[in-house]
């Protein structure tokens, strides 16, 4: 079974300051994973939105797509698990890149962040997105496991240095 957890904390450009980085800074970065059906991929996709005071909301979803509209791409070969980021609206058109490989039994995670334009601004995501090739995860894989491989792809988002 192959578990995706994406973890997106969002805010608008009011928000860059220190005050509300160090606030930001405090949310989770992973969560239990919510009750699901054991079957090929799961996708448990959390929101954090300045909007809403990040109050965490979430969505599961199951099989390949949904793992594409977390923006990964799976690839399976024999027992081990391939994760690429797949290219798409980023805002500097990253290409697609290799993650990691997974054996049975291990997790990855990558994390990113992200400027976006919405309808009338730009806002911001920072993503951490956990990958666990198991059989049987349990709800805490994430939260009380470290991962085996860690993908740090973070940029400076407001200009400068």
């Amino acid at each position: 079974m192959i578990i995706v957890q994406r973890v997106r904390v969002r805010w608008g450009a009011r928000s860059r300051g220190s005050t509300h980085a160090t606030r930001r800074s405090g949310l989770p970065d992973a969560f239990i994973l919510p009750t699901v059906q054991p079957q090929g991929v799961v996708v448990h996709d959390v929101l954090m939105d300045e909007m809403v005071d990040y109050r965490a909301s979430a969505t599961v979803g199951y099989g390949v797509a949904a793992a594409r509209n977390a923006g990964l791409w799976l690839e399976f070969e024999d027992d081990a698990l391939t994760v690429d980021r797949m290219p798409g609206d980023y805002p500097n058109q990253r290409p697609t890149q290799r993650l990691f490989t997974l054996a049975p039994g291990r997790i990855g995670r990558y994390r990113a962040n992200f400027r976006f334009r919405g309808e009338s601004a730009w806002y911001y995501e920072l993503w951490t997105v956990h990958v666990a090739n198991r059989d049987d995860p349990g709800t805490d894989v994430f939260t009380n496991h470290r991962p085996h491989r860690d993908v740090d792809d973070r940029v400076h988002l407001y200009g400068g240095r």
